[in-house]
């Protein structure tokens, strides 16, 4: 099986980057092995539709990316199944320019969607050109880290803690990767 961990979202909107930083962050501090299944972390930014045909190619996919939902809290940390959404939730608050959500529902309609969990969390602040991260979506990112790796380990990944790279660090010099 094929599984992909794929970060949305536009790194130049502080913690709107959240998905690709995180993404980011795993794929440079574990490394993961497993018998039978690989693991593939792919920064998608704010390519969505652009990103169909990558996304096709794989038979499970977990989306990081931020979200909003109401009555919710800055930091709070969602994680679903796509088909199972939450009636509270949205990506309505997002700086994509086009929407995942939409993204997703058009490979579901076209029949190429893979098995897909949503991972996300509330954001605190979408500014144009900042890269530096809330307190509360970096505490938002250990919890998301801790529940990927979890998730990960229930389908039977192995993972060796390999660098310490710290997310703000990370989006702090993401614009030159």
């Amino acid at each position: 099986m094929k599984i992909l961990v794929l970060g949305i979202g536009n790194i130049m909107f502080a913690d709107e980057g959240l998905g690709v930083h995180l993404c980011k962050q795993l794929e440079k501090n574990y490394k993961f092995t497993h018998q039978n299944h690989s693991l593939s972390f792919i920064d998608g930014g704010t390519l969505a539709l652009q990103l169909s045909y990558i996304i096709a190619e794989y038979d499970e996919m977990i989306v990081l990316d931020c979200i909003d939902a109401d009555d919710s809290e800055v930091g709070e940390v969602f994680f679903f199944p796509y088909e199972a959404m939450p009636k509270r939730v949205n990506w309505s608050g997002s700086a994509h320019e086009i929407e995942m959500l939409q993204t997703l529902q058009y490979m579901e309609l076209v029949g190429d969607l893979p098995r897909t969990q949503i991972l996300a969390a509330v954001p605190r602040r979408i500014k144009p050109m900042s890269f530096e991260l809330s307190s509360e979506i970096i505490r938002a990112a250990s919890v998301m880290e801790k529940t990927l790796l979890d998730f990960l380990a229930k389908k039977g990944f192995s993972y060796e803690k390999v660098a310490d790279f710290a997310l703000q660090d990370l989006a702090r010099v993401s614009f030159k990767s």
